[in-house]
């Protein structure tokens, strides 16, 4: 446990040394801040509206504007905070277990299986992210389940496809192999064994696939897909301000600005970490060992 307490440490402090890790751990810090403080607190409730005070600019009152219907900008990005963080948390977690179970099956034993699987994939992953939403929504409606579900049906082929060279390569290794021979079952051999060796890639790619779904969130919200008309989202405050982009600009460019902020920090917390968690790149971790 220690040993893990001072391996967390050392990835945290390496992170924390490149300003790319910075930024990406303020902007993830103040996210997931402005999430817990919208469960208790907004400057104004979502359903005030103020019809004499539509598309104001930026004042004392209203720090961000009002939109359309008088309501204030800044209270639905705070509010909207919490949609697209469950979206990103749960998309990850969903094309993870899914990628993962695919590179399970790509680097199995049996090489009949292991070969179908990989074709199943290829043929897949041809299969646009936004038609599997559109199929989803004509049973279920539009919400943020059917976002999470295609997001994280899509990630995952590409997650799996992406990690299964690395997977091979240490499925196919000496220490592997001794594991398999002293009676390892082959869940432990994978979890043990074969996925540590996939932790850089794999935190790049959940990373880009939580910054890919909030710009899914936008553009399935956008085509009438994604979260409801009632819900809170940055893909919901950029659907109802876009089509009035030429009478106020404002309007959409703070849940732009908001959405591009955190993709970009999502992305370079990915790459970040992973140099951080790869002794390769980190002589802290060689140290440490």
């Amino acid at each position: 446990m220690n040993g893990r307490i001072r391996t967390l440490r050392i990835v945290a402090r390496s992170m924390w040394r490149r300003a790319s890790g910075r930024y990406a751990l303020v902007v993830m810090g103040l996210w997931l801040l402005v999430s817990a403080v919208s469960l208790v607190w907004t400057p104004y409730s979502l359903l005030a509206t103020d019809g004499f005070d539509t598309w104001g600019s930026p004042s004392s009152s209203h720090l961000l504007g009002t939109d359309g219907v008088g309501a204030d900008v800044l209270s639905w990005l705070m509010a909207g905070s919490r949609t697209n963080l469950v979206i990103a948390v749960l998309t990850v977690v969903v094309a993870a277990a899914f990628g993962l179970l695919l590179v399970a099956a790509m680097v199995s034993c049996n090489s009949a299986f292991s070969s179908a699987s990989v074709v199943v994939v290829d043929a897949l992953i041809s299969i646009p992210t936004v038609l599997v939403a559109l199929i989803l929504s004509v049973p279920f409606g539009a919400s943020a389940a059917v976002i999470v579900a295609a997001c994280g049906f899509a990630y995952g082929l590409n997650l799996a496809r992406i990690l299964r060279p690395s997977a091979l390569l240490a499925a196919r290794s000496a220490y592997v192999e001794s594991a398999i021979w002293s009676g390892a079952s082959p869940i432990r051999v994978f979890f043990t064994h074969i996925m540590p060796n996939t932790l850089p890639v794999l935190s790049v790619q959940l990373s880009m696939s939580a910054g890919t779904s909030l710009l899914a969130e936008a553009g399935l919200t956008y085509l009438g897909v994604g979260v409801g008309s009632g819900v809170p989202s940055w893909g919901h405050s950029l659907t109802t301000s876009v089509r009035f982009i030429s009478i106020y600009p404002l309007a959409v460019v703070w849940p732009g600005l908001v959405v591009t902020l955190v993709v970009i920090a999502l992305n370079l917390f990915g790459d970040t970490l992973r140099d951080a968690i790869d002794p390769l790149t980190n002589p802290a971790l060689r140290e440490a060992a």
